[in-house]
């Protein structure tokens, strides 16, 4: 018989005291939210999150994952920060932008203590094939390695607003986040990469990455021939011009489906722990080089076990919250009276969740215990 019983979520508010700071607060609750049921000893630890893209300042200071890790160290485990490179041009495409990116904005092993690891190497190439459980969108999610290789993973996310998805929270951070560069044009794409002739060198690094023969040099510039390819991606890792470029084309609905199918890519068979920190709520993801001001004031920090609960609770309270004056989100008006689709009017942010529930990665409904 199936379970119907919520899953428990935990919070607890931005408000600090001299006897407990943030800090101190954020491990208080990963305890009571049963943190040190995992064990830990001599694990690997995949601490997952977003370094933040250059001249962003929304995102996760690296006291909270230095938090993270502390903690798991103390309970045995061998911690490491990590996400994988961008699909798009910027400051983390690939693993050495990436590191300096990470580094310059805290994660490097002063601030959090561990190490900082690029999981899908350094072209975004290496990754992991995963056969995803009950997947219809996906049959194997192309995940980075070293977070499949991890024996535990702990999301620790920002929540805020996304242009495509209508949030990012735990579901992104693990599975958009943890796609190498061609799970993320699977996500992001129901076509096949295509050549930007303006940019392309013609060095050939497409064709020869590809096993079927797709990427064809021509009068010095590469196409692809779509009859032949599959849409793996790897040539988009390897092009040193950034000239293979994936469509963006598929319908938020099922990007949205492909995420939460990512998502459970990485957490099935193995222990994962998840936390979302609600605050500087920007309106746009961490991925652009630059943030606006928030919608809504800070709320507080959330954990759980179940991803699609912790996501659920998240999004209902940003939504109890008010708008924060000179914000996008009073420029733009309540008419649909959800925060989040109010900002991004073409998103449906419930189908991420909706599809999670379906396929077993988590229970939308749960009880919220307040610390």
């Amino acid at each position: 018989m199936r379970d119907t019983t919520p899953s428990k979520v935990y919070f607890t508010d931005m408000h600090a005291t001299s006897e407990a700071n943030l800090l101190q607060k954020l491990e208080r609750l990963m305890k009571r939210s049963g943190f040190e049921s995992i064990d830990f000893k001599d694990k690997f630890v995949a601490v997952k999150l977003h370094f933040g893209e250059p001249g962003n300042l929304a995102f996760l200071r690296a006291n909270y994952a230095n938090v993270v890790c502390d903690y798991v160290k103390r309970l045995g485990g061998k911690p490491f920060v990590t996400d994988c490179n961008t699909l798009y041009v910027g400051g983390r495409k690939n693993a050495l932008d990436h590191l300096d990116s990470a580094y310059k904005n805290g994660y490097n092993p002063f601030m959090t203590g561990v190490h900082t690891i690029i999981a899908d190497g350094l072209k975004g190439t290496e990754e992991r094939l995963v056969p995803v459980e009950g997947g219809e969108y996906v049959k194997e999610a192309k995940i980075g390695s070293a977070i499949i290789d991890a024996d535990i993973v702990i999301s620790l996310a920002h929540f805020k607003g996304h242009e495509l998805t209508g949030f990012g929270g735990a579901l992104k951070n693990l599975g958009m986040g943890s796609g190498s560069r061609a799970g993320k044009m699977e996500m992001h794409s129901a076509g096949k990469p295509s050549v930007d002739t303006s940019a392309c060198v013609g060095c050939g690094k497409c064709s020869h990455i590809c096993a079927h023969g797709a990427p064809v040099i021509t009068n010095g510039k590469a196409h692809i021939d779509h009859d032949k390819c599959v849409g793996y991606g790897r040539c988009i890792g390897v092009c040193p011009k950034d000239a293979v470029l994936a469509a963006f084309d598929e319908v938020n609905d099922v990007l949205n489906c492909k995420i939460a199918e990512y998502a459970k890519a990485v957490v099935q068979g193995r222990p994962s722990f998840h936390i979302n920190m609600v605050m500087d709520v920007a309106p746009y993801c961490d991925c652009h080089g630059e943030n606006d001001i928030a919608i809504v004031p800070d709320v507080g920090m959330f954990a759980s076990f179940d991803p699609v609960a912790l996501d659920m609770a998240c999004a209902d309270a940003v939504n109890a919250q008010p708008t924060m004056p000179g914000s996008l989100l009073e420029k733009h008006g309540h008419a649909h009276h959800d925060h989040f689709t109010d900002v991004t009017p073409e998103t449906n942010w419930r189908s991420a969740l909706e599809h999670g529930q379906k396929i077993g990665l988590g229970r939308m409904d749960y009880e919220l215990i307040q610390l």
